[in-house]
Parts: C-alpha cells; sequence; structure tokens
C-alpha cells in the first residue's frame, strides 16, 4: 500500500482523493492533505472519517515529516505551477516518490532543475501526470506515426476551440489569468496536454513561430489564443490553434502521411487510405487536372481510457514493481519546451529553434519573472 499526500486540494487534488476513496487505485492510501476550503471538505466527508491529517502548507506537511511525526510514501502534487519546482525538489530531499500534476513548471528551466534534483535520487519515482497517454485513441496515433504505418509524415494540424472559457472563469479567483498567479495563459493551463500530446505523437518540432494574442477575448494579462507554424526535422510542417474565446468548439487533430491522412474529432480516429505511394502517383499522372479520392475508413478502438485513474495506477506500480512509467519526470520539459518557444517567438516577433539557447532560456525565465516588460522590446 502506497500511502500519499495530496498537496493542493482544488478541482484536482479533491479530484484525486475521490479516485482514491471511490477505489480505483487499490494499492494507494491517503496520509495527509494540505489546503482545504471548508466547502471541499464537506464533499469529502472520507477525509473527517479517515481522521487524515490536514495542513495549512506544503512547507508546515514537509516539517511533520522531517520531525517523524508523519509517515507517508509519496505525494501527489497539485498546486499552482510556479510552485511545483521547489514542492518537487524538497519532496524527493525527503526520500518521497512524486507525482507532479501538469505542467512541471512555467518556464524549461524550472523543469529541467527538478529533472537534475531527481537525478540524484535516482532510487525515487519521479512522475508527471500526462493522463491523455492513457487514451488509447492517441495511443493508436503514435503507433501509427512510429511504425510508419502510412510513410513518413507530412503534416500535422490541431485546432483546438473546445477550451471556451466566460468571463467568470476568471473572475472566479484573482490569480486567474494573471502572469503572477497563472504564470500563462492557454498554453500554461489549457494546452499543455495538447501540446505534450503533439511531440508524443509526432516528434518534437525543431523550429516554431507563434503568435499569442493576450487579452483578446477576455480582460486578462495571459493570452486566450495561440497560433503557431511548426517545422519537423523530417521537413513536416504542422499548424497548432488554441483559443478560450471561440464557440462552439471543436478539437480536431489531422495527421497527413505520405499514404493517408488520419483525422482525429470527437472521440473517434477516421484514416483515408490511398493504397499507393502519392509521390509516385504525382509524378507519373497524366490527367493534369486528377484528384485522389482515397479510402475513408474507421479505425475502431475497443481499449478503455483510463486518464488519470491509469496514471495513479502506474504511478504505484512502478514504486512497488519497478515497472516504467507513462510519463516520466523529463516528458514535462517537453511541453514546456513548445509552450516556452511559442512564447519566445511571440515576444520576439520571429521563429525560434527548439530547444531554445541558454541565453533564450534564461531570458524567458526573466520574462516570467517580470524582471522586464515584455512591451516594446
Amino acid at each position: 500500500m502506497v500511502k500519499v499526500g495530496i498537496i493542493g486540494m482544488g478541482n484536482m487534488g479533491s479530484g484525486y482523493a475521490r479516485m482514491i476513496y471511490n477505489g480505483y487505485v487499490p494499492d494507494m492510501e491517503i496520509a495527509a492533505i494540505t489546503r482545504i476550503k471548508p466547502e471541499r471538505l464537506e464533499l469529502l466527508p472520507e477525509l473527517a472519517e479517515n481522521q487524515v491529517p490536514v495542513y495549512e502548507s506544503a512547507d508546515e506537511l514537509f516539517c511533520a515529516i522531517k520531525k517523524k511525526e508523519l509517515q507517508m510514501d509519496a505525494v501527489l502534487i497539485v498546486t499552482p505551477h510556479k510552485a511545483h519546482e521547489e514542492q518537487v525538489k524538497k519532496a524527493l530531499d525527503l526520500g518521497l516518490h512524486v507525482l507532479c500534476d501538469k505542467p512541471s513548471g512555467v518556464s524549461v528551466g524550472q523543469a529541467r532543475r527538478m529533472n537534475e534534483a531527481a537525478k540524484m535520487h535516482s532510487e525515487q519515482v519521479f512522475g508527471m501526470v500526462f493522463n491523455q497517454r492513457m487514451n488509447p485513441i492517441f495511443r493508436k496515433m503514435k503507433e501509427i506515426v512510429e511504425n510508419k504505418e502510412y510513410g513518413n509524415l507530412k503534416r500535422v494540424n490541431w485546432v483546438i476551440t473546445d477550451w471556451y472559457r466566460p468571463d467568470s472563469y476568471y473572475d472566479s479567483v484573482a490569480w486567474r489569468g494573471t502572469w503572477e498567479g497563472d504564470g500563462g495563459g492557454i498554453l500554461l493551463n489549457q494546452c499543455p496536454h495538447n501540446l505534450d500530446l503533439l511531440q508524443w505523437i509526432c516528434g518534437m518540432p525543431v523550429r516554431v513561430q507563434a503568435f499569442c494574442n493576450e487579452g483578446k477575448y477576455h480582460d486578462i494579462e495571459v493570452e486566450d489564443e495561440v497560433t503557431a507554424y511548426l517545422e519537423f526535422e523530417n521537413g513536416a510542417t504542422g499548424t497548432f490553434y488554441s483559443t478560450t474565446g471561440e464557440a462552439s468548439g471543436i478539437n480536431r487533430l489531422e495527421i497527413s502521411f505520405e499514404d493517408a491522412l488520419l483525422v482525429c474529432e470527437k472521440d473517434s480516429l477516421r484514416v483515408c487510405e490511398l493504397g499507393f505511394k502519392e509521390a509516385q502517383y504525382r509524378k507519373s499522372a497524366t490527367d493534369q487536372f486528377a484528384k485522389i479520392n482515397g479510402t475513408w475508413k474507421d479505425i475502431e478502438i475497443t481499449e478503455p481510457n483510463t486518464m488519470h485513474v491509469g496514471i495513479l495506477n502506474n504511478f504505484v506500480d512502478a514504486i512497488e514493481n519497478g515497472c516504467e512509467l507513462v510519463a516520466p519526470g523529463q516528458e514535462g520539459i517537453k511541453s514546456l519546451s513548445l509552450s516556452n518557444a511559442m512564447y519566445l517567438s511571440s515576444w520576439k516577433k520571429r521563429m525560434v529553434n527548439i530547444p531554445q539557447s541558454d541565453d533564450e532560456m534564461f531570458w524567458l525565465e526573466a520574462e516570467f519573472e517580470g524582471a522586464f516588460r515584455r512591451k516594446g522590446l
């Protein structure tokens, strides 16, 4: 049995507690929690029934462990992004296994530093909550890309407009929609999973040109719309668009190969198979206006989507049995590399390489910390 502390009992922290108490993670037990509002405590009577200790902060919980007043094996870190680096490192120093919610932090530098700390504690498990990797549709897409079933990647386009948020969302908590509290906008709050999946399925782009519009649809400091153009090492290109201000929303991922087009939309996966090499046809076709229709078919997915429950059980299995993590801590660097590159490109108004140079990462960290103004640089 893995005894775990949940640091941060907002929406997701409370959600993890419910999963555990509902028996979806049979080998995990809650040993302590931090920062829970009275109304949330009322919705989780199991905490009171089991006399789970409640601490005001992560530091108080860590102090109790250090004094041996509290015993546990692991922590789930579900706090604001900017706190992740410090809390992950402190937990590792105390000998705890760590599962950190997305994203790793605000900057690539933060993600790298926590992974450097994890290397010094290699006997401990450090994982990320990239629960969309448990979706069998995305797993199938990754398999198709990696096996080159339809040839090489030519194009990827992802339009994600189902992250719609009314003004009341940003007004509900003072820190939402601010650089100081939120650390960023749609790239850091809504899209970390999409960015992780993009590189997990298709590989990491090598260059990006992005345009981040801050407060376009809402009265907020951070971006609520992003448009990005991507280039991959093999010459493939792509676009990524997302916003919290467009309705009715869609979530459509297209991947074009040499011999097929793969489309994911509305929890379905379809492929249009050409049945031959497009490049060969292009060179040999005599009809100047010939079009290739291809054959559309549905790809049947029968495996369940275990989402967060799958990640939690995988974390337990890694601790107890040494199994491979779905998303090791180092994976948290990759989605931040993408989002940071998009910020850098937008603020510098130019295409940037991935990964960023040390100077660019230093510049970005200074930006995120508000060391100097973004406008007029």
